[in-house]
């Protein structure tokens, strides 16, 4: 992921739960689909499949309002042919 361009990786510090905000809240998110001690064996692709749509189509004050999907699809399309040659090469295929 660091080769591509613009893409910022980031690491909280141990012990600093204040750096964490956001993804606590995404914990959260998939807490109402995938419930603490409980086995996914019994989930079907396709319910899992459905709870990541919803999570990604959720709109999100910390994205101003928008949706993960949105502004993945916006970055995506700002990416040059090669960029976006390099992501194909890299996806897993399926």
């Amino acid at each position: 992921m660091t080769k591509i361009k613009h893409c910022q990786i980031y690491f909280a510090h141990l012990y600093s739960p204040w750096e964490r905000d956001t993804n606590d809240n995404c914990n959260g998110l998939l807490r109402q689909f995938f419930p603490k001690d409980k086995s996914m064996k019994d989930k079907s692709a396709a319910y899992v499949q459905q709870a990541t749509d919803a999570i990604n189509r959720k709109h999100r004050r910390i994205l101003q309002y928008q949706t993960a999907e949105e502004l993945f699809k916006q970055y995506i399309s700002n990416l040059t042919i090669q960029e976006k040659n390099i992501i194909k090469l890299k996806l897993p295929s399926g």
